[in-house]
């Protein structure tokens, strides 16, 4: 089992480029104010100026969107990618999509989550490490120690362990693979979906019924690849509540029921997901879940 790659550290004065590899770009707003949060930490950050274009809703064609990505990755003065949103549209562009040669094109980091997702997973296919973390429609909006651990990230500094609830179940060392339910759930049998063994997953999602959960986690139960996995985080579940006066279990309840007999660590409720705060979480990082004490740890 090894470690993917870690592009190099950031640095203030480097070059981050803005891509829109999904949905379409709406607020505008915290856009901005994101952009400003890197700008004040020293970097160059470069937008398109069709970062607002939409295609139904997309932010633009598939062939637009993954050129977009090809031209940031391909860029040598670019260090790092920040997305500008998640929403739907990162599977589209990676149908024959392969990440140039490492000793061709250096690796740089990625920052995204929901539906960035794909691009998070692919990227570890490609023993390229990334940052599951806020997006540029949502940075603005995380608290000050939230942003400092991303930048504390991707500038090769400490960061600290989360702290959430343990099911009990044991400690258990893995290579951190953190990603979104739904999207993750559509990448099973397909060539993006890496190899789960020795990983410890961390799963959030937002706005799906509990019984949308089940059927999910049934799914991945169904498939066998659990019976790889070391341990799993969760993180929020935002708004996964049933309709008012539908019969429903709670997306809690559904979580316990489908993973809770798997005899491997959880720790549930760590601050990650799309409800603030986000924590940021490296991807393809050696970590301990501690689910006795109910602690995600973070080697160095």
């Amino acid at each position: 089992m090894s470690l993917p790659i870690l592009p190099p550290y950031l640095k203030p004065g480097d070059l981050l480029r803005v891509i829109a590899p999904s949905g379409a770009l709406r607020e505008m707003k915290a856009f901005h104010q994101s952009v400003e949060i890197w700008k004040a930490r020293g970097y160059r950050v470069e937008i398109p100026d069709n970062i607002d274009d939409k295609h139904g809703y997309l932010a633009g064609t598939d062939f637009h969107r993954r050129q977009q990505l090809a031209t940031a990755w391909e860029d040598p003065e670019c260090q790092g990618i920040l997305c500008a949103r998640g929403g739907f549209g990162c599977t589209r562009i990676l149908e024959d999509w392969n990440w140039p040669e490492k000793n061709i094109i250096p690796p740089k980091w990625l920052i995204g989550f929901s539906d960035i997702t794909a691009l998070l997973w692919s990227l570890y296919n490609a023993d390229i490490a990334s940052v599951h973390g806020p997006v540029l429609t949502t940075l603005a909006n995380e608290p000050e120690w939230s942003i400092q651990r991303l930048m504390d990230i991707v500038e090769g500094r400490p960061f600290a362990p989360l702290k959430g609830k343990g099911w009990g179940g044991g400690t258990s060392t893995g290579i951190l693979l953190p990603g979104n339910l739904t999207v993750a759930t559509h990448l099973l049998a397909t060539p993006i979906l890496p190899d789960l063994e020795g990983v410890i997953l961390a799963l959030e999602d937002v706005t799906e019924a509990p019984y949308r959960i089940d059927r999910m986690l049934t799914q991945w139960r169904l498939s066998g690849i659990l019976s790889k996995v070391r341990g799993i985080a969760l993180g929020g579940f935002t708004k996964c509540e049933a309709a008012a006066n539908v019969p429903s279990f709670t997306v809690e309840e559904v979580l316990r029921d489908c993973l809770g007999d798997l005899g491997i660590p959880i720790v549930s409720d760590l601050p990650f997901g799309h409800d603030s705060p986000n924590a940021a979480l490296p991807v393809g990082m050696m970590v301990t879940l501690d689910a006795e004490q109910g602690i995600l740890y973070f080697f160095p």
